[in-house]
């Protein structure tokens, strides 16, 4: 009889651990639900919200002023520059010319002081002419050309007839009979029209 009773009240007790199980298994599903339930925070926004189209444009706007204000800066400062520069160069732009002509003028000083002291006049008249040979080569060599129009045919591009001499013949017509006044060309252009009598 004692047998019997401990086998009921081990069996009552191993009932009561599995009434006991199960409700702790339902109280671990019940959890999680309890969880979810629970709202959840929204994190924070860090970016900037948008811009409406208006702000877009006023913002090309302002960009597009600065550049055209930064251009016309730039601008006026090339056009300050530029006029400077043209000013210094009238100026001085024949510097380089008088450069080259100052040797020259210090021969015909020294030409003119020694005059007086030659005894046979050939000889200076030699040096004047080795210093006018000089002028003429360094003058050539900045470009200037001496016109050449002995016998040529009359053009006003390049002539200026100052006088008529009638009676030369057909052979003669309209061609330079002599010249009055040497013309001069600067790099082909003309600088100084020749001056010249022209046959009828």
């Amino acid at each position: 009889m004692n047998d019997n009773m401990t086998d009921e009240n081990m069996k009552k007790k191993a009932n009561g651990n599995l009434d006991n199980n199960e409700e702790a298994v339902d109280l671990n599903q019940d959890a999680p639900q309890e969880e979810t339930n629970e709202p959840q925070e929204q994190p924070q926004q860090t970016e900037e919200e948008p811009q409406t189209e208006e702000e877009k444009l006023a913002k090309q706007l302002e960009e597009l002023k600065d550049k055209y204000l930064r251009t016309v800066a730039e601008f006026e400062n090339f056009k300050r520059r530029t006029l400077k520069e043209k000013a210094e160069l009238i100026l001085n732009g024949g510097g380089k010319t008088i450069t080259a002509i100052l040797p020259i003028i210090d021969d015909m000083e020294r030409a003119i002081e020694n005059a007086h002291k030659q005894e046979c006049v050939d000889a200076v008249e030699e040096g004047w002419e080795l210093i006018y040979k000089k002028l003429l080569s360094t003058l050539e060599g900045m470009g200037v050309k001496k016109m050449e129009v002995d016998g040529k045919d009359f053009d006003v591009d390049f002539h200026e007839a100052v006088a008529m001499v009638p009676g030369m013949g057909d052979e003669k017509k309209g061609k330079i009979i002599d010249c009055l006044q040497t013309g001069y060309t600067l790099n082909d252009k003309v600088i100084r029209h020749a001056k010249v009598a022209v046959g009828q």
